[in-house]
């Protein structure tokens, strides 16, 4: 005997607003479409149907284009495809008359109208085009919220941790002890500890590890861009605003958001932020439609929050919300056993990349790289490290090459190797940098550019005064 078919579950049944100003066309539609996978809303007039779409997402929508009864020229329904297409452009709409014509037809389509349905319809017509222009909006909703995060994700989710020391160690012991949970991490330390590395191997050891890990920057996104940036926009929402965006959060769903730099976190975005974090819930710019998304929240901040709570800049019951778990990293010079750790890592990376022999460190190398103090922590390491990779003319790197300050008491000696590199001129050695780096891009000038930290019009200002172009 043949086992009766499981019911769909809920979540995966299309919804669909219907708006008819019948209501026997209504319950017939609702009628047909329930059994056939569907989850029905209903509407008598065209603002009823505005208002469900303002309220909530639709896979599909199908409308009559008259509600007058004593109308019947479709002007009704083509003005609210106008008005559905503004409220969402990728809601297909389905137009249905009992006074079709090829004209109306055409100029619904034209007003954005993906098919057109004439009374009395053959019922599995109507059921196959609305499971086609449903799965149709699915996959495009999919491929925004995708297209949006792969811009987003342009560095791997898999983390280099590179630690060993005594001043690291509790913090390994808490990432392996908090990584495995879903709760909302505060990472705090001085700009250049890694704090985005931590960030990333807390999500790779997450049960959301399989969804994505989206990053946004509060200190480098204006004050005035930045709702849209972590929730999202409706199209037309302010000037530039020609498409619907997801933003961050909303990617973020069932997955990890790492919000860097959050003291600079405006006070205004702060309250929206804090009800994101405790329902779930926010609203795109410019749309009033309630939406929902489960985000752990990883922030990073080198600020004091308790101080900026202190000060009124900073809300206390955000930072409650957020410092579930606190992890604090130390700066790079109270971790001397790790900077040859690092150093070697970074050589065998920028080697790796520029096609060249991983290069040894020579001991006045080594001798610069633990005497130096390091006030820009790692990334001021990461960058000595590939510059040096650039510079050196052999297969070792030595004290000049690193180009980092003398410590007190050798000034002779740093007096000394620079004198025999060469010269102590600017210009002459700026002129060698960028030579070298053009030379490690095979001439490529904007990668040349990213590498020296320059603007590729600044480059190419310095190619002319070079005479390198």
């Amino acid at each position: 005997m043949a086992q009766a078919a499981l019911p769909m579950p809920e979540e995966d049944k299309y919804r669909i607003a219907i708006a008819d100003d019948s209501a026997d066309v209504l319950v017939a539609l609702r009628l047909l479409l329930k059994p056939a996978g569907f989850v029905v809303a209903e509407a008598r007039s065209p603002g009823e149907l505005l208002a469900l779409v303002r309220r909530e997402e639709f896979d599909v929508a199908l409308i009559d284009l008259n509600y007058t009864r004593d109308t019947t020229s479709g002007g009704e329904g083509l003005d609210l495809l106008i008005e559905l297409s503004r409220l969402d452009s990728l809601l297909p709409v389905i137009v249905m008359t009992a006074w079709g014509s090829i004209e109306v037809a055409v100029e619904a389509v034209r007003r954005g109208a993906r098919d057109f349905v004439q009374k009395p319809w053959d019922n599995s017509s109507v059921v196959a085009i609305l499971h086609a222009q449903a799965e149709l909006c699915r996959a495009l909703r999919a491929n925004q919220r995708l297209q949006t995060r792969n811009e987003l994700l342009e560095t791997p989710l898999v983390a280099d941790v590179i630690a060993q020391s005594a001043a690291m160690r509790p913090v390994l012991e808490l990432i392996q002890r908090v990584g495995p949970s879903t709760a909302n991490v505060l990472i705090t330390g001085e700009h250049g500890t890694g704090k985005e590395v931590i960030a990333r191997a807390l999500h790779a050891i997450s049960p959301r590890a399989a969804r994505p890990m989206i990053c946004i920057n509060a200190g480098s996104i204006p004050e005035s861009l930045f709702e849209s940036e972590l929730f999202g926009h409706q199209r037309g929402a302010f000037t530039g605003a020609t498409a619907d965006r997801p933003g961050r959060f909303e990617l973020a769903d069932q997955g990890t958001l790492l919000l860097d730099e959050i003291g600079n976190l405006p006070l205004a975005q702060q309250a929206k932020l804090l009800r994101a974090l405790e329902s779930g819930e926010f609203e795109r710019l410019g749309s009033p439609r309630v939406r929902h998304a489960d985000v752990r929240l990883i922030s990073a901040t080198n600020a004091d929050l308790a101080a900026a709570v202190a000060a009124g800049a900073f809300r206390e019951d955000l930072l409650f919300r957020i410092n579930t778990v606190h992890l604090h990293l130390p700066p790079l010079r109270e971790r001397g056993e790790d900077v040859l750790l690092l150093a070697h890592h970074f050589l065998d990376r920028y080697a790796g990349k520029y096609g060249r022999p991983s290069p040894a460190l020579e001991s006045s190398a080594v001798e610069a790289l633990r005497a130096h103090r390091w006030p820009g922590n790692v990334r001021e390491l990461q960058h000595v490290m590939e510059r040096a990779v650039l510079l050196c003319r052999g297969d070792a790197i030595d004290a000049a090459d690193l180009g980092l300050a003398a410590p007190a008491g050798s000034a002779n000696k740093a007096a000394g190797a620079a004198a025999a590199a060469g010269s102590w001129n600017l210009e002459q050695n700026e002129r060698e940098l960028i030579r070298r780096a053009l030379e490690a891009c095979q001439g490529n000038v904007i990668d040349a550019a990213r590498m020296l930290g320059l603007s590729r019009s600044g480059l190419y200002r310095r190619l002319q005064r070079f005479g390198l172009s």
